[in-house]
């Protein structure tokens, strides 16, 4: 990667401007022009350049607003935000609703004799309620959990961790093949679900893991609105009900009546799905807001637990997320293991060193979204690296590491196979 200056002085303090994978120029001294849209480095969100510029304008403001007013606060959980109260009190109305739908459908089946037209609406309407309901989640069928029997060097390592940030301990500890991790809750009774991608876990050194364990686990103290049972319906609701009323496939054959008829309630309906998946739309861009605060929590406690230099170090992994995957892909083609990742990785972050800075930069113009679910990785560094440092609380050495992996070998042989058959 080529760092270009392009030719040109910063109208705001002097310095040459810079830009790197032919970005739009800015100033590194003092972000000059970096929060211009460049629609050649972004993917189309509506497709529209006048709506995804506009869009972006106002992601860019809400962004810096929000680093703004947290940055010389304390990080700390302080329950729903206005965004999380309005998403909480939408999945309210969304759920009385429809409770009410399927309260009027059993009415209608039992109110008249039978038979009766009413019976047919009154099973409409219990069909839709169903369809409707609110979804909780389940545990995803591609992963494998890890029992404390068959990990207990991981599950101690979580117990640690959970124990440095405060936060309550996963009911599973699971692994699979992504470039990845999350957490989450699932079911009614909203168990807490820990999941580690192999290809990033082991890519990461000691420290790097414990602030990804920490940064995770964190988000079961931070009022994470996507998290939460009272918001579920909110986010999942009327996005369920926009593709329940997208219109099929049109008709074939029939008479002119039927054609009419036909294209009559394909409008309804696509106007309906439209307007369904708009205010869903609207709901998640309104929840997305808290979540990117719950992120810089997140990354708050990431570096509680493994200290500033840890959390950052994760950051820049992320960040530096396809070049760190490609060393990874090769080295399970050499037939080797994550000790191996490590060190190519190690090496390639040191590389880069010079380059970090101007990609922390540039992802602040790309990574900012009205749908993203967390701030720029370069945000999210800089709010770190602004505040007081803080000492590892947790530490995992290379000899844990190691044994850590062993415990993981035949899932690490799993993913290896499937990463090195894998297309670049």
């Amino acid at each position: 990667m080529t760092i270009n200056t392009a030719g040109n002085e910063c109208p705001r303090c002097g310095q040459a401007t810079v830009s790197i994978r032919e970005a739009v120029p800015w100033c590194a001294a003092c972000e000059w022009n970096l929060d211009t849209f460049d629609r050649a480095g972004r993917t189309p969100e509506f497709g529209w350049a006048w709506i995804d510029r506009g869009t972006y304008r106002l992601a860019a403001r809400l962004t810096r607003q929000q680093y703004a007013a947290l940055v010389d606060r304390p990080l700390e959980s302080s329950g729903l935000g206005l965004a999380g109260v309005v998403t909480a009190v939408a999945s309210i109305l969304l759920t009385v609703g429809v409770a009410a739908l399927a309260a009027t459908g059993v009415w209608l089946l039992f109110a008249f004799a039978f038979p009766n037209i009413a019976v047919v609406a009154g099973v409409a309407m219990i069909g839709l309620a169903v369809a409707l309901r609110p979804r909780f989640g389940r545990l995803a069928p591609d992963v494998d959990v890890l029992s404390r029997e068959q990990a207990p060097g991981l599950h101690a390592l979580v117990d640690e961790v959970a124990a440095a940030v405060g936060a309550p301990l996963p009911h599973v500890v699971a692994v699979d093949d992504s470039f990845n991790a999350y957490t989450t809750s699932v079911g009614l009774r909203r168990r807490r679900v820990l999941v580690l991608g192999l290809p990033l876990w082991g890519a990461l050194d000691g420290q790097a893991r414990v602030a990804l364990l920490g940064h995770e686990l964190g988000h079961f103290v931070n009022g994470d609105v996507r998290r939460l049972l009272v918001t579920q319906p909110a986010l999942t609701m009327l996005g369920n009900a926009a593709d329940l009323f997208r219109p099929g496939h049109a008709s074939a054959g029939g008479g002119i009546i039927e054609m009419i008829g036909d294209a009559l309630g394909r409008m309804l309906s696509w106007t309906m799905s439209r307007l369904l998946f708009g205010a869903h739309l609207l709901l998640v861009v309104t929840a997305l807001r808290d979540s990117q605060r719950a992120e810089y929590l997140a990354d708050e406690m990431a570096a509680r637990a493994a200290g500033t230099d840890g959390a950052t170090r994760m950051l820049d992994t992320l960040l530096h997320g396809d070049a760190v995957l490609q060393v990874v892909r090769q080295s399970c083609r050499d037939g080797a293991g994550p000790a191996t990742w490590r060190a190519g990785v190690g090496r390639s972050l040191t590389a880069a060193a010079d380059r970090l800075p101007l990609l922390r930069q540039l992802s602040i113009r790309e990574r900012t979204s009205l749908f993203a679910s967390h701030p720029p990785q370069g945000l999210r560094h800089r709010m770190l690296t602004t505040r007081v440092r803080q000492d590892p609380r947790a530490r995992l050495t290379e000899t844990r590491a190691e044994q850590i992996d062993a415990e993981l070998a035949r899932h690490y042989e799993q993913v290896g196979r499937q990463l090195a058959w894998a297309g670049d």
